[in-house]
């Protein structure tokens, strides 16, 4: 079992919905998979956390980039980002 396979089968034993790798899933969807707020959702889409692609006014995220984010190596990109936010935050702070 890759690790794909485990982390999708993880989260189909926790929802009892299976993540499929290549359907289409809405931002509600997603924030429903995640149990996540929509604030949440936005900001990861902001940040790039999250790939998507937006039809019309609305964004539409691949199950594989869901799966993705559920993945360890997003969690060091997480970590990654926070530390460089937190980084400016502290520089600008200094500066006063």
């Amino acid at each position: 079992m890759t690790p794909i396979d485990t982390i999708r089968y993880n989260i189909s034993m926790n929802n009892n919905d299976e993540i499929k790798p290549n359907a289409v899933y809405t931002v509600q969807e997603t924030q429903e998979l995640l149990k996540v707020s929509n604030s949440t959702i936005k900001r990861m889409l902001k940040h790039g956390l999250i790939k998507a692609n937006k039809v019309g006014k609305q964004y539409r995220i691949l199950g594989i980039e869901i799966l993705r984010l559920v993945s360890p190596a997003v969690e060091k990109k997480a970590v990654r980002t926070y530390l460089n936010l937190k980084k400016k935050v502290v520089d600008k702070i200094n500066k006063w």
